[in-house]
């Protein structure tokens, strides 16, 4: 719902439970007057008429204050917005007029021929913001333009909560003090990365299920910076967008524009868990394409093959994943031009007939007549030296003229942001996706930038935002025309995870660690803000010979996985009669509790930090909880869990305890049953009667 007071200088975005207000003064200075529960509009004029702080000289009034800080005047903080022309830097802007239209507001400033619209929607209670830049004028640079400034209310020991890691330990959660200065995250390599997921949460005293939480998101899959100021007042601000730096996005000549991506921002007074939950329910109804679907088991060849494939091979491996119940079979690398090993093939999308004689389609065909969907992995992005496209167009790469071509695991990146480049791309996927019935598309991404340079160019660092630009395009376009087919989006496992991919594809790998241990810290990490209907799992090989070596039992591995969208990826081959049988068992259980763990409310009933960890789905009157066990010491009984999101005065009956239970239960006797040991995993359904 959207507020707006009789003189227009006042407005207020309301969601079930929040409110979002800012205010024009006299001067057309745009300030932030809440972020928090739900208000009226008379208490946000109210709150407009309050005077600022006599800071001046040493101090400005509208630090910390001000809704989107421009650079040039009376300002000292971080700005959003930094624009250079040939005469001058800065913004000196003013005020033109409103837009409302529905629930989506738009405010219109002008700074000479620069056009400016600030963008606000309310969705459940989540504020979405973005900008729009339209250049009237001359040409100009943008050094820097931000989505959105989020200011907080004032408050004493704030913390910080963030997620950090690497290759195969992504999405790990950490939480810290917040000092005064600044705290940065971001990536300054071309894509998401798996160093920093684009979310940040402040609380000062929240718990899972308590306190207010602040959050906010970027949607943007390339270099990006987020930017959390504690001010010297103690005021709060956090500031994202686009670029790591402030070295230059764009150059905009007269007519053109440019569009920032959505920042997000939700506040809830559930602690993390609600607001999680609030986070999930959001993507689930705006962001994730198709979302009320369920997403299909699938089995996904690479650690059963790596490179060594065949059409026979693939075929011996899809009767087997089709016998315990897989729904998608997906062939990984190796299917495609001379691509033997990870030296060859990038950029030749075009199959490799010694290992395929009649081309994808008699697989794809004895697939289907297996009843399975068919799926294909591809990494457009990318060129191997070794391919027929670079010798062809070895100036279709992003380089520096004169410098080494830097090599990550033996492949260049293409430089999308070249109309060429993008036409070739869309020649060679669309020939693909009409060459055989393809119904899903594992979309890599196996390096970042380094010589991010492009020759010829007026205004080269223009690729690091066209690249992405050219990415969402592509995938557009290609859903377009092939509407029945579903994308997954991958970058060495969690390395492009956002809100913007995730508008464009219908699941994304978590991470390239299949250990179903450590899979439970980042799969933690993950839900603190995507749901578990994107989160690709795979159920790998014992021990884990990818990784660390650890074995585990099919159980552990399984029950893990089915916290998202259940994959399988070991060498079916190898297993014995009796796992591929407790295999079935799984699949089976899990097809039962998917649309529970693909549509419900998540409940993190305990966290991964050794001994027993759960998670708990509700949707309508049904439950699921996963629980594991680490470890447990001699004699030390297993903690019983409380269960949340039910009614409490209602009765569930529980199908593996055999029990029947209140919905204000303490899970206690069925777990003492269920989990036996070290490393072991249960799965607890529960219905009201």
């Amino acid at each position: 719902m959207l507020e707006i007071a009789d003189n227009g200088r006042t407005w207020v975005l309301s969601g079930p439970a929040s409110s979002y207000a800012v205010h024009l003064t006299g001067d057309d200075e745009l300030l932030h007057l809440h972020w928090g529960p739900r208000i009226t509009l008379a208490d946000a004029e109210a709150l407009a008429v309050r005077p600022l702080p006599d800071y001046w000289p040493f101090e400005s009034p509208l630090d910390g204050r001000e809704e989107y800080p421009v650079e040039g005047g009376p300002r000292f903080v971080r700005p959003a917005l930094s624009v250079r022309s040939d005469e001058r830097r800065g913004t000196e802007w003013r005020f033109e007029q409103y837009e409302a239209e529905g629930d989506h507001l738009r405010l219109g400033f002008r700074d000479g021929g620069l056009a400016i619209t600030l963008h606000y929607r309310m969705r459940h209670d989540v504020v979405e913001r973005w900008v729009t830049l339209d250049n009237e004028g001359p040409a100009l640079e943008l050094l820097r333009a931000d989505s959105a400034t989020w200011t907080l209310p004032d408050r004493e020991e704030w913390r910080l909560s963030q997620l950090h890691g690497r290759w195969a330990a992504e999405s790990r959660l950490t939480a810290s003090p917040l000092t005064y200065g600044e705290k940065i995250i971001g990536s300054r390599r071309g894509h998401t990365g798996h160093q920093h997921l684009p979310w940040v949460a402040l609380d000062t005293d929240a718990t899972e299920e308590r306190g207010e939480v602040y959050g906010c998101a970027l949607g943007w899959s390339g270099s990006w910076r987020i930017a959390v100021a504690q001010l010297p007042d103690a005021r709060v601000q956090i500031t994202g967008g686009v670029g790591y730096d402030d070295s230059g996005l764009l150059r905009l000549e007269p007519g053109e524009s440019y569009t920032t991506p959505v920042f997000a921002g939700l506040w809830s007074d559930g602690g993390f868990g609600g607001a999680s939950r609030a986070w999930h329910a959001y993507q689930r109804a705006y962001v994730i394409p198709d979302a009320d679907q369920d997403r299909p088991v699938l089995f996904n060849s690479w650690e059963a093959t790596e490179f060594d494939i065949s059409e026979e091979q693939q075929g011996t491996l899809a009767r087997r994943a089709a016998a315990i119940g897989v729904e998608l079979f997906v062939v990984d690398d190796g299917w495609f031009g001379k691509r033997t090993s990870d030296r060859a093939g990038l950029g030749d999308w075009t199959v490799n007939r010694d290992r395929f004689p009649n081309g994808l389609k008699p697989l794809a065909d004895y697939v289907h007549a297996l009843g399975m969907q068919f799926g294909i992995w591809v990494e457009p992005e990318m060129v191997n030296p070794d391919s027929e496209l670079y010798r062809a167009h070895p100036d279709w790469v992003q380089f520096q003229p004169g410098r080494k071509r830097t090599e990550f695991r033996n492949q260049l990146v293409l430089n999308l942001a070249r109309e060429d480049v993008q036409e070739y791309l869309w020649e060679q996927l669309d020939a693909l996706l009409s060459s055989a019935p393809i119904d899903y598309v594992k979309w890599d991404f196996n390096r970042c930038f380094t010589d991010a340079g492009w020759p010829g160019e007026p205004y080269p660092q223009r690729l690091w935002v066209d690249h992405v630009r050219a990415l969402y395009a592509l995938l557009d376009r290609l859903r377009a025309a092939h509407p029945n087919v579903a994308f997954e989006s991958c970058s060495g496992g969690g390395g492009r995870i956002d809100l913007g991919i995730m508008s464009r594809t219908d699941q994304v790998w978590t991470s390239d660690n299949t250990d179903p241990l450590d899979r439970l810290a980042i799969q933690h990490g993950f839900s603190q803000i995507h749901p578990a209907r994107v989160m690709a799992a795979w159920v790998t090989d014992s021990p884990n010979t990818q990784l660390n070596g650890r074995v585990s039992s099919l159980r552990f591995r399984f029950v893990s996985s089915m916290a998202g969208v259940l994959g399988v990826g070991g060498d079916l081959t190898r297993w014995t009669e009796e796992e591929l049988a407790e295999a079935g068992e799984w699949v089976a259980l899990y097809k039962e509790i998917r649309p529970l763990v693909q549509h419900g409310d998540l409940y993190r009933l305990r966290p991964p930090r050794g001994g027993l960890s759960a998670v708990q789905y509700v949707r309508g009157d049904e439950a699921v909880v996963l629980a594991w066990l680490q470890a447990q010491s001699h004699g030390e009984p297993v903690p019983a869990l409380r269960l949340q999101g039910l009614d409490p005065t209602a009765s569930y009956e529980c199908p593996e305890t055999g029990e029947t239970h209140s919905g204000a239960v303490l899970l206690h006797h069925g777990l003492r049953t269920g989990l036996r040991g070290d490393f072991d995993a249960a799965v607890f359904r529960l219905r009201r009667i």
